[in-house]
């Protein structure tokens, strides 16, 4: 049976909780053991595919279709393990699964509870499909004493005592904040949460405590005392240079071997880290630095572009060079049209990444413009491949009124809703009117791509399957015209009716997908296309 680990998080939200489950578990897996992270989210949506970036930063999509939260990604960055729909869920739909039931009748007349029925279908959420694992680490959303994360504390509470204190582990991550004034690090806030915490009756095995100055042992001592855990098991957290230098820095403060103690296993022998050792390695000592400006309409929040911005940096680690990124705002280009050179010009490389709606469109096709015509080193994807068409059409194919029906009616639809597609089972189909939420095209599918290609030469092969999450395509029919134009369609669904990609073989580097390589990107196995796109961008500022 998998052990189950339990993370929470007290006083402030943002503490980390994603990165340092994440961490754990790739401490974890480091010292042999099979290991799968999963969230626990408790607003009501049923998932996050609509909500707006702003409001929960961007959607992770698993290979099987799952629309996740953004720490989904960080587990797979950090374990290599791919997610899966059994590892996320919301109180929307928990809930959504219980009135199904209470509607068919499921619950024989039964009154339908918070306590047992929902706590005990997060508890069943919690339990499904984890044979073969030894570790199953739970991360819960929000923070200790908001009220929507109640059924969730009841339910790990309720599922130590069914699966035996023995196989569990309660982990809390809280802050210690320094307060200048008095020239003191306060343990109080952890004191308080942990109070909370033993109110719901659960007893962290584990305190994790952020802080910006190193934890003096005195007040480790203190919080141990005061909160009930063995001084050993209080791991001080301070901020990381990067990211990735997170599961080097908790082992060094004995988390790992904390939470083994706590299920009394050993944890004498160290753990083989050398694959962190070498992506710092990679960081520190770098051989030069690029600049790409990234063309997006949510560039306020980086959040929004988050695994985009994690794989730019694998093609960095891959090319051993710094990658700064320049976030520049497409609305602001089609408000200040002479801006877009100006702006452009000191980048080495040029990514427009998905989106949906029109606003700042415009702007992303002037970007695909600058790139084309000066030989900077353009990627686009999902929405900045549809760009990359439309501009195609409209400046080289001499389709003056080339758009997407995405944004209106158009007489030139060179990209256009999809109504129809094969996945494993079988015909899909939607309507323009339908609902908005898990319609889209969902999770991984096969492309095959043209054996001369740039990007076969890139992914050294003819056949990949890449994630997808979009509700419009290129048009088909336009297909010729555009390829007359200078724009070769290099990779296809395996029937030929849906672009997957698109090439301009006259441009040092100039790629279009339809899919999101940045969701499968990992620091130790950057995706090819990240790395083939920043190794362009190093020879081209080796041209500036």
């Amino acid at each position: 049976m998998a052990r189950y680990i339990f993370i929470t998080g007290g006083v402030v939200s943002s503490l980390g909780k994603g990165l340092m489950a994440a961490s754990l578990a790739a401490l974890l897996q480091a010292r042999g053991y099979r290991v799968r992270i999963r969230k626990f989210d408790p607003y009501l949506n049923v998932d996050p595919g609509t909500m707006s970036p702003y409001q929960h930063g961007e959607v992770y999509v698993t290979d099987d279709g799952a629309e996740t939260d953004l720490d989904l990604g960080h587990y797979e960055r950090f374990t290599g393990v791919p997610g899966r729909q059994s590892d996320n869920v919301t109180s929307g739909r928990i809930y959504q699964t219980i009135i199904a039931k209470e509607r068919r009748g499921d619950y024989l007349g039964a009154t339908v509870q918070v306590i047992p029925h929902v706590t005990d279908a997060i508890k069943e959420f919690a339990r499904a499909d984890t044979d073969g694992l030894d570790f199953v680490l739970c991360e819960i959303g929000g923070t200790v004493g908001d009220i929507e994360s109640l059924p969730f504390m009841e339910a790990i509470r309720q599922l130590r005592n069914d699966i035996g204190r023995q196989n569990s582990c309660f982990v809390h991550l809280t802050l210690v904040p320094y307060i200048a004034a008095a020239g003191e690090l306060k343990t109080k806030p952890t004191q308080h949460s942990v109070r909370d915490m033993t109110a719901l009756g659960i007893q962290p095995d584990v305190l994790v405590c952020r802080c910006e100055r190193p934890l003096p042992p005195g007040e480790r001592a203190k919080i141990a005392l005061f909160c009930n855990v063995a001084p050993e098991a209080v791991i001080p957290a301070l901020d990381a240079r990067s990211i990735y230098g997170v599961p080097l820095q908790y082992h060094a403060e004995g988390l790992d071997t904390a939470v083994l103690r706590s299920f009394g296993l050993p944890a004498e022998q160290s753990p083989d880290l050398r694959r962190w050792d070498d992506i710092i390695d990679r960081l520190t000592n770098i051989e030069g630095e690029v600049t790409i400006g990234v063309v997006g309409k949510y560039v306020g929040l980086q959040d929004a572009y988050k695994s985009l911005h994690e794989a730019l940096v694998h093609g960095g680690l891959a090319n051993r060079v710094k990658v700064n990124i320049r976030w520049l705002d497409a609305e602001l280009f089609e408000q200040a049209p002479d801006d877009v050179a100006a702006q452009l010009e000191p980048c080495h490389a040029i990514l427009v990444p998905g989106g949906f709606g029109e606003r700042g469109s415009e702007g992303k096709i002037a970007s695909v413009r600058f790139a084309r015509e000066r030989k900077v080193p353009y990627f686009g994807i999902c929405l900045g491949m549809q760009m990359a068409c439309i501009e195609g059409a409209r400046n080289t194919a001499g389709i003056a009124e080339a758009s997407t029906t995405e944004f209106g009616p158009t007489p030139e639809p060179v990209v256009g809703l999809i109504t129809e597609w094969m996945t494993a089972e079988g015909l899909q189909k939607r309507e323009a009117g339908g609902d908005l939420g898990g319609t889209m095209r969902l999770g991984a599918y096969d492309a095959t791509l043209a054996g001369n290609s740039h990007v076969a030469s890139i992914y050294g092969a003819t056949a990949i399957s890449e994630r997808h999450r979009h509700r419009y395509e290129v048009n088909v029919h336009y297909k010729d015209v555009l390829e007359a134009g200078g724009l070769r369609f290099s990779g296809m669904s395996p029937d030929g009716q849906l672009p997957e990609i698109v090439e301009r073989p006259d441009h040092p580097w100039f790629v279009g997908v339809q899919f999101h390589p940045e969701l499968k990107s990992k620091p130790f196995e950057p995706h090819p296309l990240f790395a083939s796109f920043i190794e362009a961008a190093v020879k081209q500022s080796r041209l500036v």
